[in-house]
């Protein structure tokens, strides 16, 4: 059985997230999906609240598994077995990142192996980031993110991440 692990901020978590967790799922036997909180990073939510989140959108879907994670990633995927960290590509930005990591996480553990899934065109320039400042903005964000992640948006924004 191959079971893999897809780490990410997730603040919050889009569609083109779920598409890459979906495809995962499709491929591996079990994937992982796990996040942290990031130093480099000041996140709109909670790492409780991102959990909450993830699982809610997953809806316990078989073969899917979400837990948070300390320290180092590949650490994490030795202490749930995983033998592949999952991570997705929008564009050559991305690349350039992925790949240093990728090395770095194969020097640090070389038995865990890094796949990359391309994303789909359609999600190519939704990225959380992105979505926050829509939000923040008063635009509508229901294109890019689950329902239930909108609302949780609008409960920590307020009435302007509607759009109306």
């Amino acid at each position: 059985m191959t079971k893999a692990v897809y780490a990410g901020t997730f603040d919050p978590v889009t569609f083109g997230h779920l598409d890459i967790i979906s495809r995962g799922a499709e491929v591996f036997d079990e994937l992982v999906v796990t996040t942290t909180d990031n130093i480099n990073k000041e996140p709109l939510f909670k790492l409780d609240e991102r959990l909450a989140m993830l699982r809610e959108v997953l809806d316990s879907r078989p073969g899917i598994e979400v837990l948070p994670f300390n320290g180092l990633l590949v650490n994490f995927a030795l202490e749930v077995g995983a033998q592949v960290l999952l991570r997705g590509l929008r564009a050559a930005a991305d690349f350039d990142y992925e790949f240093e990591m990728g090395l770095m996480n194969r020097e640090l553990a070389p038995q865990i192996e890094t796949i990359f899934f391309l994303t789909r065109p359609q999600y190519m320039f939704v990225s959380s980031q992105l979505i926050k400042e829509i939000a923040m903005k008063g635009g509508d964000v229901s294109p890019f993110v689950p329902p239930a992640v909108q609302d949780a948006i609008i409960l920590k924004l307020g009435r302007r991440a509607t759009g109306k």
